[in-house]
């Protein structure tokens, strides 16, 4: 799913491209993509685009006047752009187009799950509506972040990844802010220490302002294309990277699965030599499962 620093390189992409320039015609091919039916999608057309701007994970195109298109990519959504507005767009994964004079608009979605989502609102107040109540990590305080943490007892990881608590982040930059932050995923939000939320305040900004602007920067020149838009990517410390050696201290990274979505850590940096039981594995290997970061660089033998 796009994150923060995803979306905001998507913003800094579209704003040269289409603020100020008139809609000219806007066209929904998946029947499961529009949300609202009043206003009509039609309402849109011939308007013109007063901003772009993020709404958590969401992509807002304000319409002048007072009507916004509000855009959820999900998982798997993702935009495309030709600067020919009469262009082909791409086979069964185009969900909706958007024409522009200055180019064409596309929005996909890969896979035969289709959860992008299109809501068209008239006024303020509908947008606000759709503001999840999550700290956006980039602008608030650590004494606000203590306060999110601390209302409810959850894990970092689930916290992190909790749009009600925290504002744009999902499971890769989860994994990237508790690596820089030194912490571990399973480390109780109630039992953090003052300390502990300063060190995990700066390391999420950090790492979000790095990754926004090292993507802004990597796509100044063109539109983000196929696989661009990525919740993996080389230079990352943990997420994706199991087994590969951490970039700190060479330790091996390692992983939790559950469900749908995987926790990258490093034993050494983050937890303190321990290995986390993940909870499938670790009962089908029982007394085999290394237990720590030594037993795990042992081998079988050595258990």
């Amino acid at each position: 799913m796009p994150e923060l620093p995803d979306v905001e390189t998507y913003l800094a992409c579209l704003r040269p491209r289409i603020v100020g320039r008139t809609l000219e015609k806007a066209r929904i091919l998946s029947p499961f993509l529009l949300r609202t039916f009043d206003p009509p999608i039609e309402s849109a057309e011939g308007r013109p685009v007063a901003a772009v701007s993020r709404l958590g994970k969401r992509i807002v195109l304000e319409l002048d006047p007072d009507l916004f298109l509000v855009i959820h990519l999900m998982i798997a959504g993702r935009f495309q752009w030709r600067d020919d507005p009469a262009a082909k767009p791409p086979g069964r994964i185009t969900l909706a187009t958007f024409a522009f004079p200055t180019g064409l608009l596309i929005l996909t979605e890969a896979g035969t799950k289709k959860r992008a989502s299109l809501h068209l609102l008239r006024g303020r107040e509908a947008l606000a509506a759709h503001h999840q109540p999550g700290l956006d990590l980039l602008t608030c305080g650590a004494a606000a972040l203590a306060e999110a943490l601390r209302r409810e007892n959850h894990t970092l990881k689930r916290a992190l990844t909790d749009p009600r608590l925290i504002d744009g982040v999902g499971n890769a930059y989860a994994d990237e802010i508790l690596h820089a932050a030194g912490l571990s995923p399973v480390r109780l939000t109630r039992a953090l220490t003052d300390e502990e939320i300063a060190r995990l305040h700066a390391a999420a900004r950090r790492t979000l302002e790095h990754w926004r602007d090292t993507l802004i920067a990597r796509f100044s020149k063109r539109f983000p294309g196929p696989g661009d838009i990525t919740a993996f990517r080389p230079e990352f410390a943990a997420h994706g990277r199991f087994g590969q050696p951490c970039p700190a201290c060479s330790a091996p990274i390692q992983r939790i699965i559950h469900a749908e979505n995987e926790t990258n850590y490093c034993p050494r940096c983050q937890t303190g030599g321990k290995v986390l039981a993940d909870r499938s594995l670790s009962r089908l290997l029982n007394e085999d499962w290394p237990r720590t970061l030594e037993e795990l660089e042992q081998g079988p033998a050595s258990r």
